[in-house]
């Protein structure tokens, strides 16, 4: 098996979070089509094999949230250049993206940042980073035909068979690598159930303060209300990467998975590869960027191509969310990503940040940020705290992939302040 970075667990916190802003009545989605998915979500669009559903807005809300700083709840790209710092990248068409450090949690610029559009299967970042940590790799399930009762029509799927038993671990591998509505669902039904499951998610949401976030399906497949931002996505990342499965997950370039159990048959198996493009290169001019390190990648008709990505370079890592490029090109949504992360390497250190990603519900801080340029006391607060309340540790990156866990570290310690004994 072959993977890429990630990140351990939080101690800290945020604070008294607002009350959820009002859900826009935007559809969602996140349906898939294997030969979307198979196509990492850049030439295709996972679809419900009908068109249904209205697709997002094309104008931003005038007003929108301000958790995590004033200016993040401006229409229009936000940055505040200092000496020497590069201009914005010009190609840029995503209705909604974001640049945030992993490490302090700060935003370097964003646009449209808490823009509550159709997730399609970045969702699954949040799905499993409220479900991971309840099962055990290990176990193992039976598939039975409910399991997979309610999958969308053309839904991404990596091959999941009634009557089939697979474990937990190789469930994962089939959400991470090719987006596997059918594995969501298994997970999901060993979770207890879709509708519990769903629960989970928006409760986990709240707990994060990614107050955009509506869940109707696990899986984002393309729903009524159901939306979310990048700022949120870029939340649901930072937080799934504290947890050791979650980076080895979405790290990892390609693996077997588990074919149909036949009687009186040795049970075989068949690669699968990650259709994060970024992160194997297939596809890209230059190949897999170099550092990336996961995250997620999501297309539907409703929601066009989304993603979200982690890379190091020089000892620096960053996240970046891109939200439904208008320009219609192979890949584009990958090639947009680039260029932010080229931007976000070359300015760090030389820009005001415009806002922070704020910890989960317990810790200290103002999630609404106060009024400052740079998203108010809050920003200074998170940075202030010397406190490591969580750290990544994601091995041996190499060439955008993590060829084998050992060589190289990817460290990444989160400055939340510690709660208060």
């Amino acid at each position: 098996m072959t993977a890429a970075p990630a990140l351990a667990d939080p101690t800290a916190p945020p604070s008294p979070s607002p009350s959820r802003p009002s859900v826009s009545p935007s559809p969602s989605g996140a349906s898939a089509n294997p030969a979307a998915s198979a196509n990492g979500g850049a030439a295709g669009r996972e679809d419900d094999g009908k068109g249904n559903g209205r697709r997002a807005p094309r104008t931003p809300p005038s007003r929108m949230s301000t958790v995590g700083g004033e200016m993040l709840g401006r229409p229009g790209p936000q940055v505040q250049l200092g000496p020497g710092a590069p201009q914005l990248p010009t190609e840029l068409s995503g209705r909604s993206w974001l640049v945030a450090d992993a490490e302090s949690g700060e935003i370097l610029a964003a646009n449209n940042a808490h823009w509550e559009l159709p997730p399609a299967s970045t969702l699954k970042m949040l799905f499993a980073d409220t479900v991971l940590p309840k099962l055990p790799r290990t176990k193992t399930h039976k598939v039975v035909p409910a399991d997979l009762e309610g999958m969308g029509a053309g839904s991404s799927a990596v091959g999941v068979k009634e009557g089939s038993t697979y474990s937990v671990h190789d469930l994962w591998l089939g959400v991470f690598l090719r987006s596997g509505n059918d594995a969501v669902r298994v997970l999901a039904s060993m979770n207890g159930g879709i509708p519990k499951t769903v629960k989970d998610m928006q409760a986990h949401a709240e707990e994060l303060q990614a107050l955009d976030t509506h869940v109707v399906t696990p899986d984002g497949y393309d729903a009524d209300r159901q939306v979310s931002s990048a700022y949120d996505l870029t939340l649901f990342a930072r937080s799934g990467l504290q947890k050791a499965d979650f980076r080895e997950y979405c790290s990892t370039v390609s693996a077997q998975f588990p074919g149909e159990e036949q009687p009186g048959k040795q049970r075989e198996s068949f690669a699968i590869v990650n259709t994060n493009r970024l992160l194997t290169g297939e596809g890209m001019e230059h190949g897999p960027y170099k550092g990336m390190a996961g995250v997620k990648n999501g297309s539907t008709t409703n929601a066009g191509n989304t993603f979200t990505g982690v890379a190091q370079h020089d000892g620096r890592k960053l996240l970046v969310t891109v939200m439904n490029p208008d320009i219609q090109e192979p890949h584009e949504v990958y090639k947009e990503t680039e260029r932010l992360l080229d931007w976000g390497f070359e300015a760090a250190g030389r820009v005001k940040p415009v806002g922070m990603l704020v910890p989960p519900k317990g810790g200290t801080g103002n999630a609404k940020g106060g009024g400052g340029q740079a998203g108010g006391d809050h920003a200074q607060a998170s940075v202030a705290g010397s406190g490591s309340g969580g750290m990544w540790t994601a091995l041996g990156i190499a060439g955008g992939a993590l060829v084998a866990l050992g060589a190289g570290a990817f460290v990444v310690h989160r400055r939340w302040p510690r709660p208060k004994a």
